[in-house]
């Protein structure tokens, strides 16, 4: 949908013209627009700081939050100043004229606000908001208060079908006039799970139709499109982007360009500040997503560890049925899997680290992460398995198949072309400049492993903004150590980040170390 879709007109005689400024802010997937104190229209149509403004364009109109500013040299008087994000969207050059007025206040407000008091809300009530939600009609506290309102009253299963329907609604949604339209997602909190990047060429390779989009990372060290941005451009157009999986039965992009859930991408930048991640607006977030690609079938990969997002069976037995039955409503066939999220997957964390280990695993390379290719194949065959010609239970050994023969590495070779290659060798990957190793205080078995320390310190260290930073594991679960000897290897391009990240780790490794019976045991359904 576009940016200023849905939105109605303002009177014009409450708009007023004035030149347009591109302000280099970056505002985080938040339209803000900046008015001079001492600006005519500020003081004539009484113009308050924070509160929702409608700017219209060369017959464009975007909803912003107000900021005002008494420094000339960010806007003056005459000038309407824009952040990068909304910029884009009006499509102008700068001192284009443009309209400002005062915005009208979100339909929806009723609805949030008995949310707020714990009530129950129809399928029409989550329909207003996130339509107001999508067109950028909700300030940030607004945003926060929903947020907060839904995780608190946890969203009966019914409310998070309705939430994930609307999400749905506001968004583009593809139709690739096939079956099935296959997909795999993991609800991430495992750092290095780069399974995506050699589930897709496997899949591929099948013949299946397999058309990835992925998230960037936000509080994590990288996401798939993080990763795969080292070998290739991951933002192409969105026709260009439906011409390769058109043409390659697959893809590895990011999810913001084909604008497949906008609300949910509003949702996030409150959501992850805040650390929150409940069950319905987890199951929401995939959920639209996913149906919105156009996609009839998913792999779900629900990773269980005592530093997972889900640390016990019967929790993810619980977001199992949750996914399945809003998968159904949504007519969306799932299988979720649960894993094992005891440590890291792969050796390497962050972008550049990441991937060289799945260039390893596609070119069946010795040094190989073993895990990753494992968790990598049992995902890809239980995704084959949704062929009706294959037959249950033969997946895993014909994604084996495809890996050890070579045409999972021919079909990730002719996907990364036709996005825009990067030159990348896995032999040499590029890695920062500078590096620490942390070590083994003392002898023992690695019996733990903090999935959150470990993606700190690969943060702290640059990842994902520097893509040769982040930390290479050189030790994991049930592998003896002896004191002295490196637990993992840190990367950072600068100093400040190598100390900072430093410092981490020297308040706390990630790494305990024990006895063997001391590592825990975990029944996962691989």
């Amino acid at each position: 949908m576009d940016a200023q879709a849905g939105i109605p007109a303002v009177a014009a005689e409450s708009a007023s013209p004035l030149r347009l400024r591109r302000v280099a802010i970056d505002t985080w997937r938040e339209n803000v627009v900046y008015l001079h104190r001492d600006c005519a229209i500020y003081r004539a149509e009484g113009f308050q700081a924070l509160s929702k403004v409608e700017v219209r364009a060369n017959g464009r109109r975007i909803l912003a939050s107000l900021n005002v500013v008494d420094d000339g040299c960010i806007v003056q008087p005459d000038e309407l100043g824009v952040s990068i994000d909304a910029f884009i969207q009006l499509g102008v050059d700068d001192g284009h004229p443009a309209m400002i007025a005062q915005a009208e206040p979100p339909s929806s407000i009723p609805a949030l606000r008995r949310k707020i008091a714990g009530e129950r809300l129809a399928r029409d009530d989550f329909r207003a908001i996130v339509r107001d939600i999508a067109e950028h009609r909700y300030s940030k506290i607004e945003l926060t208060a929903f947020v907060v309102a839904t995780n608190q009253g946890e969203l009966d299963r019914e409310e998070v079908y309705f939430l994930t329907e609307a999400m749905t609604s506001v968004g583009h949604r593809i139709d690739w006039r096939e079956r099935p339209v296959v997909d795999k997602h993991c609800i991430g909190g495992i750092p290095g799970n780069r399974t995506s990047m050699l589930v897709v060429p496997i899949v591929a390779a099948h013949g299946m139709l397999c058309p990835k989009t992925s998230s960037r990372a936000i509080t994590s060290p990288a996401g798939t499109a993080d990763t795969m941005e080292v070998l290739a451009n991951v933002e192409p157009s969105f026709d260009r982007l439906s011409e390769i999986v058109r043409e390659h039965r697959g893809c590895l992009a990011w999810g913001g360009t084909a604008n497949l859930s906008p609300a949910d991408d509003v949702l996030i930048s409150v959501e992850r500040p805040l650390s929150i991640d409940s069950p319905g607006q987890m199951v929401a977030s995939i959920l639209s997503k996913k149906v919105a690609a156009g996609s009839t079938h998913l792999v779900l990969d629900i990773p269980v560890g005592p530093s997972a997002k889900v640390r016990s069976m019967p929790e993810a037995q619980k977001l199992r049925k949750l996914f399945e039955f809003v998968a159904g409503r949504m007519n969306l066939t799932i299988d979720v899997v649960i894993t094992d999220g005891r440590q890291p997957i792969g050796s390497g964390i962050g972008p550049v680290l990441e991937a060289r280990d799945v260039m390893r695993v596609l070119e069946n390379d010795p040094r190989a992460p073993n895990d990753l290719r494992q968790k990598a194949l049992r995902l890809a065959g239980r995704m084959l398995e949704f062929d009706p010609d294959v037959r249950g239970g033969d997946g895993f050994a014909i994604a084996r198949d495809i890996l050890d023969s070579g045409r999972a590495l021919a079909k990730m070779d002719a996907i990364i072309r036709a996005q825009g290659a990067h030159a990348f060798d896995h032999n040499a990957p590029p890695l920062a400049r500078l590096n620490f190793e942390v070590c083994a205080e003392g002898d023992g078995v690695v019996v733990a492993i903090d999935n959150h320390q470990l993606a700190r310190i690969a943060r702290l260290a640059g990842a994902p903004k520097m893509q040769a930073s982040g930390v290479d594991l050189l030790r994991k679960l049930g592998e003896p150590v002896e004191k002295g000897e490196p637990l993992y290897r840190i990367h950072a391009d600068y100093p400040a980040d190598l100390e900072f990240a430093r410092q981490a780790s020297a308040r706390a490794s990630g790494y305990a170390l024990g006895v063997a019976d001391e590592v825990p045991h975990l029944f996962v359904e691989f």
